[in-house]
Parts: structure tokens; C-alpha cells; sequence
């Protein structure tokens, strides 16, 4: 869509901010009131208001990641949570329609995960930095120059590498596929694409040896040991937590390295006085809702990618029922083996005993 015509949108959805939607959102308002400005709240709850009507009318169900801003996250998603998470919830639902509050990526995993159900994404160019990094075909090259080794492909990858690839892994159970693909083929080697800096940080933990791809998330790759170091002369005992996608020098200084959702159980179970999340800056201020008696420093490494999703374009979305995703069926038979291949090592009795 051309900016004149995204202008053009936008501008015909304007709503009003009336008695009957501040009554209507109250509620919501109280919930995010400590991270969302009352001026904001007006520009937002006449669409947090027509969102949550229209999606009960339409039988549908919003997932909304972790990175998504507030009004958002807390006040339209029905879901919240990482990117497989969101998907594993949706198909659960009995509803028809899922819009998906992210990037393009994981709508496909949704609708890999519900194939019977309409999957929309509410602005086709919400894409990302790390799946645009590696195509289908490089998965078949990587193949032939390393026979016999298995590839680990992170989630964050389109479904047409997830297609090519042995096994799906997400950030927390990295190491735990690893292993387990090695242990299966007998091998003592795996590939694993897309992202070098989640490969480098398994690589510690793992004695299988790791052939990384050269991607990278551009949010998480702009932090720096010294950027840690900062944070920590600036605020005096600040805890430390950062994704694993940083650099591995920047998992090194932090207190605590783990996915988007093992960050969260890490505030909510130690309930640290002081914390930064080193990770896309929306994330501290979705979770600084549910823990206010913490005091969260902010870095502020937005996703360009997540913050083409707004309000007006999720409304927009479920109004004219676009843009649906679609997965080419043999691709999506292929991409949901990976991924089932995955949820098998999470679940496994052999695995949770360890």
C-alpha cells in the first residue's frame, strides 16, 4: 500500500473520543494508565472500543506479541505473548478470524498451526530483519555443503525455510533441540540459521558444534557491552536481563540471558527493585503493567517492522478482512512437521526430567 493511500485510510477512520466509548474503556484505561498519557488515551479508545465490538461480531481473536505498544497488547489482544506462543493459543480457539498484532512470520506460523481458519495481518509490510536474512534456497545450499546434518531453524524465519529445515526451535529451547536432533541422527554437528548471535549463545551451552547462518535482529544487534556497563553506572543495582538474539558479549554482562517470555517469569518470580530489559523497548512498558512495584530503565530499541502495526490498521483490518496470509499447502505440510518436531522435545518426559 502507497503512503497517499495508507494516508487516505487512516484519515477516513478517524473516530471520536465520546462519553460512551471514555464509559466503554474505562476499564482499559485504569489497567495501562501508569504507561499510556490520559491525552494518548483519547486518540486511542475510540478504536480500542469499535476493535473489541467488531472482533466479537466477526468470531475473531487478536494476537498481540510482546513488542506490540500497550493500547494494543493489554487493551485489544486476546492473546499476548511470544510468537509461537500466540500461535499454539489461536489454535486452540474456536474462533474463525485471527489478526496478528506482529510481523508477517508469525502470521504464517498461525495459519501453518490453523490452516481452516483466516489469518490477517493488519499492514503487509510489517516484516522482519532477521527472516528476510535467509531464503528456502539458502536452506537448500547450506544442505548440500554440510550432507547430513540436520538444520535448527529459529522460528523467526518464514514458512518456506521452515519447510527445509529438520526442526523448529524458539529462544528458551534452543539448546535442548540441539541436542536432541544431534542425539536422534547421530551426529555431532548441527546447522542452525537464521540468527549467528542465537547460534553463538547456544554454542556455550552445547557440546554440539553449531554452523551458524549470518543473520541478525536489527533491534537486538545495536546493543553493546558498554551499553550494559551504562546502564549500570547510571542506575545502581539495576538487574540485567537481555534476549538472547544480542550479541553474545552483551548475554555475558547481563544477570540473566532468555526469551521475551522467560524475561517476564524472571521480574514476575524474583520481583527485582530496579530491572532493564535489554531487548525492543515496548516490552518493559507491557510488562511494567502487570508488575508496577518494580521500576523498569527503559533502553529504547524500537522494532520499525512491529510499530507499522497500530490501532487504526488493526480496525482497518477487521473491517475489510485484509491482508489475509496464506501458506501454499505442501510448504505449510513441511513448515508444521519442523514445528511439531520442536514441540515434541518441549514436552518429552525424557527432556522435562532433565
Amino acid at each position: 500500500m502507497g503512503l497517499a493511500m495508507e494516508t487516505a485510510t487512516s484519515a477516513s477512520t478517524i473516530l471520536p473520543f465520546t462519553p460512551s466509548v471514555a464509559r466503554a474503556t474505562e476499564g482499559l484505561y485504569a489497567r495501562v494508565s501508569q504507561v499510556v498519557p490520559e491525552i494518548e488515551w483519547a486518540v486511542h479508545a475510540p478504536y480500542v472500543d469499535a476493535i473489541n465490538r467488531l472482533k466479537r461480531q466477526k468470531n475473531a481473536v487478536i494476537l498481540g506479541h510482546n513488542y506490540m505498544t500497550p493500547e494494543i497488547f493489554h487493551c485489544v489482544a486476546d492473546f499476548a505473548g511470544d510468537s509461537l506462543q500466540l500461535a499454539r493459543e489461536a489454535a486452540r480457539t474456536d474462533a474463525k478470524v485471527i489478526v496478528q498484532a506482529g510481523v508477517h512470520f508469525m502470521a504464517e506460523t498461525s495459519k501453518i498451526l490453523s490452516p481452516e481458519k483466516t489469518v490477517l495481518i493488519p499492514d503487509l509490510r510489517a516484516g522482519c530483519s532477521l527472516a528476510a536474512s535467509i531464503t528456502g534456497a539458502d536452506v537448500r545450499l547450506l544442505k548440500q555443503k554440510y550432507p547430513g546434518l540436520p538444520v535448527v531453524t529459529y522460528v523467526n524465519t518464514s514458512a518456506e525455510v521452515k519447510a527445509e529445515s529438520d526442526v523448529c526451535c524458539t529462544s528458551s529451547d534452543a539448546v535442548a533441540v540441539v541436542e536432541d536432533i544431534a542425539r536422534d541422527r547421530g551426529v555431532d554437528a548441527v546447522i542452525m540459521t537464521p540468527d549467528e548471535y542465537l547460534a553463538a549463545n547456544v554454542a556455550k551451552q552445547t557440546p554440539v558444534r553449531i554452523i551458524a547462518w549470518k543473520g541478525r535482529c536489527e533491534v537486538h544487534e545495536r546493543f553493546s557491552a558498554s551499553d550494559i556497563r551504562g546502564y549500570r553506572e547510571a542506575n545502581p543495582g539495576v538487574v540485567v536481563l537481555a534476549h538472547p538474539e544480542c550479541p553474545p558479549a552483551v548475554v555475558s554482562e547481563a544477570d540473566f540471558a532468555g526469551s521475551t517470555s522467560a524475561m517476564i517469569n524472571y521480574v514476575g518470580k524474583q520481583r527485582p527493585a530496579r530491572v532493564v530489559m535489554v531487548t525492543e523497548c515496548s516490552m518493559s512498558d507491557n510488562v511494567a503493567v502487570e508488575f508496577p512495584d518494580v521500576e523498569f530503565v527503559r533502553p529504547c530499541n524500537l522494532c520499525p517492522h512491529m510499530k507499522r502495526i497500530s490501532l487504526p490498521k488493526i480496525l482497518n483490518s477487521l473491517q475489510t478482512m485484509t491482508h489475509e496470509v496464506t501458506v501454499e499447502p505442501a510448504i505449510a505440510v513441511r513448515a508444521r512437521a519442523a514445528v511439531e518436531r520442536m514441540l515434541a522435545v518441549k514436552t518429552s518426559p525424557q527432556r522435562a526430567a532433565a
